[in-house]
């Protein structure tokens, strides 16, 4: 049995201790957030926060984090209040969605370790892959995120999850009939 500590929560794993990471949180946990992109660890869309780490967890077993900190998408805030989340709503980021989660969990990441992080600094430690070119965006996004995070700017909150589509058009303008 493996022992993790997952999104604040003490996770014990009747697995193999050479099950992916990936593959433990999606189907023992139910986390599916974490997403299975590509299955070497290019993509980014499987990225964790492990020990204050940006982790691609489809490259890391579970015996090699036994007694970590994992913390997934749906462990980073449950209310979607997470400055880069509130950022990427503002900032009008999302496209499809499926590499967000990895690239949310890599910025906050990134701006809990460093507070004012360069255009350079971003683009270094982003390295997710997105197929729907959300990069423009992005590292201004990140850059808000930061600033919100130091209490230098306030976002507007964004949708709650489970809020009617109707209710999220009056919230996030994109949403917004023309």
């Amino acid at each position: 049995m493996t022992k993790l500590t997952v999104n604040n929560e003490a996770i014990e794993y009747r697995m193999d201790p050479q099950t992916p990471l990936l593959w433990a949180l999606r189907d023992a946990s139910n986390l599916t957030g974490a997403k299975y992109g590509c299955g070497t660890g290019s993509c980014g869309a499987c990225t964790v926060d492990i020990d204050g780490r940006a982790v691609r967890s489809c490259q890391v077993t579970i015996a090699a984090v036994e007694g970590s900190f994992v913390t997934t998408i749906e462990g980073l805030s449950r209310e979607r209040t997470h400055p880069v989340q509130l950022a990427m709503i503002a900032e009008n980021v999302t496209q499809c969605g499926f590499c967000i989660p990895g690239i949310v969990m890599a910025a906050a990441v990134l701006i809990k370790a460093n507070r004012d992080p360069s255009e350079e600094a971003i683009r270094a430690s982003i390295t997710n892959l997105c197929r729907c070119g959300i990069y423009p965006r992005l590292v201004e996004a990140i850059q808000r995120a930061a600033r919100a995070n130091r209490g230098d700017e306030t976002l507007p909150a964004g949708p709650r999850p489970g809020i009617d589509a109707k209710d999220a058009a009056r919230v996030v303008p994109a949403l917004s009939p023309r």
